[in-house]
């Protein structure tokens, strides 16, 4: 929970104080609390405290816990560094107990009180739901973060897109068991419920059988499960409008199918619907925000399993576009389901633009990582909108190229293309994207292969903890308030 005022009051359990290493060399204390710059100088006066980036300093004052936090020197100070040290502070043992903490931000500047709602919701988040908690733990999970700043509106949208980040990591990172195709389905009908500006069209495995969706079918032949295509409709402006529709990969599961993934990749596989979880999060941010857009949210719903039904490789399935597709493996299974689902809203919706993201190639952490998301597309304006997003939002992201030579690495003796590259281990991401082009058209396009980005196995470097960390819900929502 985080709240706003204007002035340190030091009222609450605790407080966090940011300093750069500029400020404390000044000796001159940038805040109207006498008790905290009293501690302040009696920390550098036993050089116990300096300001260097992640240095903490803790202390006791007037019964209240203050900690004294580092960002190093002003000129080296970034919004990435901001949330990163306050995450820690928010993690660290002396507030481990305490459910109210005050945060006195170095500068009050739109941007960083951005970087510190961040902190607090998206740095401190945790999945705890199947920890079973030791009697004698203290821990207080529930905390209430109290940020002092004069740009309440924009902390504020930065806490309701924050909400929107973590509902997508909610869905990643539960049960592949609990969050079905099925369950997907009923969390957005939760979401939109008596809302007038939302229409919802679901097309369950009778629907999409009649629609001729089968490239989506066939990756979930060996499921058990019933696939799902959910698509939400916002008519936030007038009829004249045009929609922007953001579409997402939801491989509720993934073992890769009879192309089954080894040990080491397929524990994580419950995070291949990113995609999705990530559309429906920016569904949230927008039933909060109300803008007045345009804009479509759906995704393919469905889980990639094995059993004596499975689709095969060297099997040829035909999509709702009626292109027809010759599978080279089974584990290139998202960009079936993509096919199907881009083809189908294209068609019915009519869309002017197009953004999918996806959890789609592990050639994409080969070539950027787990800090950036891939980024390709028919339209280069659109791609730099994307960018420029990304670069707001911290929801990093980095161009890579697509030229007509690539279709012929996706070409098929014996249909239409094939779902992987015929030229063993090459731009697998491009490919993979190529693939996708062929089922857009020309309507302007944009895809995010967010496969790296997703999801942390571990802790990051960052400012997320293990699991999964909401990629493209705050780039999303950036990129529809602001075009």
């Amino acid at each position: 929970m985080v709240s706003f005022y204007d002035k340190p009051r030091f009222d609450k359990q605790a407080a966090v104080v940011l300093l750069t290493k500029d400020q404390v060399q000044k000796k001159a204390c940038p805040f109207p609390l006498k008790p905290v710059c009293e501690a302040l100088q009696a920390a550098v006066d036993a050089s116990q405290f300096e300001g260097g980036k992640g240095e903490m300093f803790p202390a006791v004052i007037a019964g209240k816990v203050v900690i004294l936090v580092g960002l190093g020197k002003s000129a080296d100070v970034s919004l990435t560094s901001v949330r990163i040290v306050l995450r820690r502070a928010f993690l660290s043992n002396p507030l481990k107990k305490l459910s109210t903490v005050e945060v006195i931000l170095h500068e009050d500047h739109a941007d960083i009180a951005h970087a510190a709602v961040e902190a607090a919701i998206i740095g401190t988040y945790a999945w705890k739901k199947y920890i079973t908690r030791k009697k004698d733990d203290q821990t207080v999970d529930i905390k209430f973060y109290y940020i002092v700043t004069r740009f309440t509106k924009e902390a504020s949208l930065a806490a309701v897109i924050a909400d929107g980040v973590n509902f997508s990591r909610d869905l990643v990172n539960d049960n592949a068991d609990t969050v079905t195709p099925e369950f997907l389905e009923k969390t957005v009908r939760d979401l939109i419920k008596n809302n007038k500006t939302v229409s919802l069209e679901v097309l369950g495995r009778k629907e999409l059988s009649a629609k001729g969706l089968g490239l989506l079918l066939a990756v979930n032949q060996g499921s058990n499960k019933k696939p799902r295509v959910v698509i939400a409709k916002y008519s936030g402006a007038g009829k004249g409008s045009p929609f922007t529709a953001f579409v997402g990969k939801g491989l509720t599961f993934d073992c890769g199918g009879l192309n089954l993934k080894p040990s080491g990749s397929i524990e994580t596989m419950r995070e291949d619907m990113s995609g999705a979880a990530a559309v429906i999060g920016t569904l949230k941010t927008v039933l909060a925000l109300k803008p007045k857009k345009n804009l479509i949210f759906a995704f393919g719903a469905v889980e990639n399993a094995i059993d004596a039904n499975s689709y095969k490789p060297g099997d040829v399935f035909k999509g709702y576009s009626g292109k027809t597709v010759e599978i080279g493996n089974t584990d290139a299974e998202g960009r079936l389901v993509l096919a199907d689902v881009l083809s189908y809203v294209i068609k019915n919706y009519s869309p002017a633009k197009v953004i999918d993201l996806a959890t789609l190639t592990g050639a994409c952490v080969v070539a950027l990582g787990h800090d950036y998301a891939g980024v390709l597309g028919n339209n280069d304006d659109l791609i730099m909108k994307i960018l420029a997003s990304a670069h707001a939002t911290d929801d990093r992201a980095w161009q890579l190229p697509m030229y007509p030579e690539y279709k012929d690495a996706i070409k098929s003796k014996i249909a239409d293309i094939k779902n992987i590259s015929n030229v063993r281990g090459a731009a697998g991401t491009v490919c993979g994207a190529e693939f996708l082009h062929q089922f857009v058209g020309e309507t302007p396009w944009v895809h995010l292969d967010i496969a790296g980005t997703a999801f942390v196995d571990g802790d990051s470097h960052w400012y997320y903890g293990h699991g999964a960390t909401g990629y493209g819900v705050r780039l999303c929502t950036n990129y529809l308030l602001n075009n």
